[in-house]
């Protein structure tokens, strides 16, 4: 056998251990998620609705590769608008549960912004229940077919708010999570465009939400902003998204803080976050066995998945099968969910363990 062909089944194989792994997703934003084939789809039917008319290149703005963070937040321009009906979310909500549990994602937590729209009738609330009633069509449709694997695949719902709104809308949005607490809203998520927005307009909706007992994330050091990232980590979120761009000082805040940081490998690389990745922060972090767990932030956006993320793991920073399996472990200490659904994970986890060591 060759080099290349070592190295290409070198791959192979540890591919395949990463998609059969048991795995945590806390990072996916539902919209980023979708499926490019059934963003087309919507497309079009809205072409011959003419609802699009103001982006007349919509299908090169969905099957655009390496998109800038800017470029990004155009496509989920258009995802908005094509999102505009109830059975619409239902959809895709829906099929990105089938995707997550078709690589063996065992707990998802989802987060999406409530929307509303006076044409069609939906407001924020309604929104939120079209998503859940696509997670729950989800879990019927995977039981049915039989289609979930050995451990099955729990989701929950964060509800974010958008670096756009005002006070009083985030507000709003942490108390409508707070109504839906029983039906599978488990936290709270700040995100949006990174060059939009003062950080200090939800502080108040964060707080409120921390004193409600709400889990908070917030998307933090996408862009250069030390001040905004100061404050940040002086609120203490319960997790922080991405953490690229950070001072040498707050490094080592950060590190003293230890809040678990959702690390998105190939998001950042796309959108300029880190250069390359060899000069990713998870080499220093877990280095120093800082709570990580590795995520996707937009499988449709940026055409990968969770298995994937391991496996660049895996090759960029020489972790071994079993170090990619303590990752996978750890990431339930990290989850916004009861504790009931931690020990079961735990359990799961402690089930399978013997085959992966």
């Amino acid at each position: 056998m060759s080099s290349n062909q070592a190295q290409h089944r070198a791959r192979e194989i540890l591919v395949r251990y990463c998609k059969r792994l048991p795995k945590i997703e806390l990072h996916a934003h539902l919209n980023g998620s979708i499926r490019d084939s059934t963003l087309l789809e919507l497309a079009q039917e809205h072409d011959q609705r003419g609802t699009i008319s103001s982006y007349p290149n919509v299908r090169e703005i969905i099957l655009k590769e390496d998109r800038s963070l800017q470029e990004c937040f155009k496509l989920f321009d258009v995802i908005h608008v094509l999102t505009t009906d109830h059975s619409f979310i239902t959809r895709i909500t829906k099929e990105v549960i089938e995707d997550f549990a078709a690589e063996n994602v065992v707990y998802l937590e989802l987060r999406t912004t409530p929307k509303s729209n006076v044409l069609t009738g939906m407001t924020k609330r309604s929104y939120v229940e079209a998503v859940l009633a696509g997670i729950t069509k989800a879990n019927l449709v995977l039981c049915e077919n039989h289609q979930l694997h050995a451990h099955g695949i729990q989701v929950r719902l964060l509800l974010s708010i958008d670096r756009r709104e005002t006070t009083d809308q985030a507000i709003e949005t942490v108390k409508l999570a707070l109504e839906m607490k029983s039906h599978g809203v488990v936290g709270i998520d700040l995100s949006g465009n990174p060059v939009t927005g003062n950080w200090k307009t939800f502080l108040p909706a964060l707080t409120y939400a921390r004193q409600c007992g709400l889990p908070v994330t917030l998307h933090c050091g996408e862009v250069h902003n030390p001040d905004e990232v100061e404050e940040m980590l002086a609120f203490h979120p319960d997790r922080l998204g991405h953490a690229c761009v950070l001072q040498e000082s707050q490094w080592e805040r950060l590190h003293n803080l230890r809040i678990p940081v959702e690390v998105c490998f190939t998001s950042n690389l796309r959108t300029g976050c880190v250069k390359s990745i060899c000069d990713h922060h998870f080499a220093w972090l877990y280095k120093t066995h800082y709570p990580l767990v590795i995520c996707t932030d937009d499988r449709g956006v940026f055409s990968t998945n969770l298995s994937s993320e391991y496996a660049i793991a895996a090759t960029s920073f020489d972790l071994s099968e079993h170090d990619l399996f303590e990752l996978a472990k750890n990431a339930t200490r990290f989850i916004f969910a009861e504790e009931p659904l931690k020990r079961h994970l735990d359990r799961i986890f402690a089930g399978v363990e013997p085959n992966y060591r």
